[in-house]
Order: structure tokens, then sequence, then C-alpha cells
């Protein structure tokens, strides 16, 4: 069965994260539409990052449930997983980078691993997914002979290699000066509109969270639960509260017009 636009292609119900008896985040619910580019926001310590390591298996959940195209991957085999994984690439805030390998022998890893294709057609899909970054002729580079930018890039080329349908993302911007932020946030956006590919992001930047995410939830370490859902820039017209608005604002100089809580 094919996605269309604006179905949900990762449903989270009831989900809680816990460490031990320490709850992070507890009956957390929400929908990532195919076609997003989903923020995961919040202050330092809410759970982002931990919530990312859940969604792609890295650490499991203390209980709920996360439905990705209709598997429940917190119940599902390792072999089901496995499958629902090529489905997904990460781009972790290093770029993660084999630093004893090319970048073309980087992004050629995951091809070599699960694919049985050539050895020249999986070249020319490496130099198909480097130019679509922007990184044409840096083939032979080494990572530390490139920028933290390309380096990102470089990893979002092998996040790509398999063409995934979810691409999630761990505080993109992390290292980057503004230039090479924004050059990024062009990149993920023409990546989501050319291709399809739905994005996830956790991310605490401002400026790429009001201009790249179409949707979004906004999690609160006093409740352990999500304060604020939707696109973005509508939460900074219309904040949910005034948690919501300090964020958006860094602080606000004024109180939220909205705010349910104001006298």
């Amino acid at each position: 069965m094919i996605n269309q636009k604006n179905s949900p292609i990762i449903q989270v119900q009831d989900l809680t994260i816990a460490y031990g008896d320490f709850v992070l985040l507890k009956d957390i619910s929400f929908s990532v539409n195919k076609g997003d580019i989903f923020i995961i926001m919040g202050g330092s310590g809410c759970g982002k990052s931990s919530l990312l390591r859940v969604l792609t298996g890295l650490t499991p959940a203390a209980g709920g449930k996360i439905d990705i195209n209709g598997v429940d991957f917190v119940r599902a085999t390792p072999d089901q997983r496995s499958r629902l994984m090529q489905k997904c690439g990460i781009l972790y805030q290093s770029g993660a980078l084999f630093s004893s390998m090319t970048l073309a022998e980087n992004i050629a890893l995951p091809l070599q691993q699960y694919t049985t294709y050539s050895p020249q057609l999986i070249k020319e899909l490496v130099s198909l997914k480097l130019a679509l970054v922007g990184l044409t002729g840096f083939e032979d580079f080494y990572p530390s002979e490139i920028s933290g930018g390309m380096k990102k890039r470089a990893g979002l080329a092998r996040a790509l290699a398999l063409d995934p349908e979810i691409v999630y993302f761990d505080e993109p911007s992390a290292g980057l000066d503004p230039i090479s932020s924004k050059l990024l946030d062009d990149l993920i956006r023409e990546i989501n509109q050319s291709l399809g590919t739905t994005i996830v992001i956790v991310t605490h930047e401002l400026e790429s969270i009001l201009s790249i995410g179409t949707n979004s939830i906004f999690l609160n370490c006093d409740t352990k639960n999500i304060d604020g859902r939707g696109n973005p820039r509508e939460l900074l017209r219309r904040p949910p509260n005034q948690t919501v608005y300090n964020f958006l604002t860094r602080g606000g100089q004024m109180i939220c017009q909205n705010n349910p809580t104001k006298e």
C-alpha cells in the first residue's frame, strides 16, 4: 500500500520513555504525516534526543506503541525492525562518518550491506547522492579533509543511500555557523520537496524550526508530555500556553495574547 501525502507514516500512541524508575516522558501520542518536516522541540533535558533514540530503535520504550507503515515498531521482531530501518535514514549530530573511509566509501557502505547491486552501480549511486548534497568531486576526500558543514552533507548523502521514506535528524545545525546552518536547512527542504521524503528533526534552533518545519510537537520537562503541537509558525502566532510562547520567542518581551493562564 502506497502512503499518500498527509496520511500518517508514523503513529505514536501512549508512549512512555523511562530510565529505570525515572520517567522522562509519559503517555505521549502524536502522528507524523508522509511528507512532513516534523520538528521535535523543547528545552534542554525534556527528552527530545531520547524520543529520537526510541523512534529509531536505539533505546527500548517503557510502554506504548510506535506504528511505522502499519507495523508496531515496539513489538516488532528483529527481522521486522531491520526491514523497517532499511527504509529509514539517520543523520547524527557529528555526521558519524567513518574517519578511515573516503566519502565515497562511507556512502557505499549501506549499499554494499543491504543490496546486491554491482560495484559499478554502487559507484554511480554514490556519485548521485554526493551530487544531491552538493559534494560532486569529493568522492576521494576523507572526513578530516572537509569542513563541518560538508561532513553534515556527506552524512546526509549516506542517510539517503537506500532512498529512505523517512530521514531522522539529531540536532543537524549543532556546531555549524549560521551560513552553513542555513544551507543545510535549504537542502533539507529541497530533499523533502523534490523526493517526498518525510523528515523528523530534533532541534532547538529557532531559525530552523520556523523556516522549514511543517508540523511539530513541543515537549515539556515539567509535564513530561506534549505541551503544543502543529505548524511551528502557527504555534508562534497562536501559542497554546506561556511555555511554548517563551520558547518560540527566546523568552519573549510581552505576555502572550492567547495564553489561557493569563489573568
